[in-house]
């Protein structure tokens, strides 16, 4: 081989490399899209906890169930009696009840079959 040759063989040589390096940058960049396709695999679930006269409990705790996993979540309602879980699977049923002073609400269920991104449950304890 002539010299220019060997230099040739070379340059094409990096030119493959910077190619796929190229190649690799750009599958890196679209993978935050992929993480923003997964985002859309959750759904979060809110509503209040209200006593026997519709009024807002704070302080009560709020059960969370997953079917899958029969994992516990809980939350203290907010003054209003707000509650909140954010980040749900979608593919997933949940169960939730509330308890407060010794009291427990009746279960309700949230659905895998439920398309909203959004969920609002209201529950009483009476």
């Amino acid at each position: 081989m002539v010299r220019s040759d060997v230099r040739f063989a070379v340059s094409r040589r990096r030119l493959g490399m910077l190619a796929g390096c190229l190649m690799a940058l750009v599958l890196i960049a679209t993978l935050p899209a992929a993480g923003r396709a997964q985002d859309s695999a959750l759904k979060n679930l809110q509503g209040k906890v209200y006593d026997a006269n519709d009024a807002g409990i704070n302080g009560a705790i709020v059960y969370l169930r997953n079917s899958r996993n029969n994992d516990v979540k809980t939350y203290l309602s907010e003054k209003d009696g707000s509650y909140r879980f954010a980040g749900l699977a979608a593919d997933t049923d949940y169960t939730v009840w509330a308890a407060y002073q010794g009291k427990k609400s009746g279960t309700k269920a949230v659905s895998s079959f439920d398309s909203r991104k959004q969920v609002y449950l209201d529950i009483k304890i009476k």
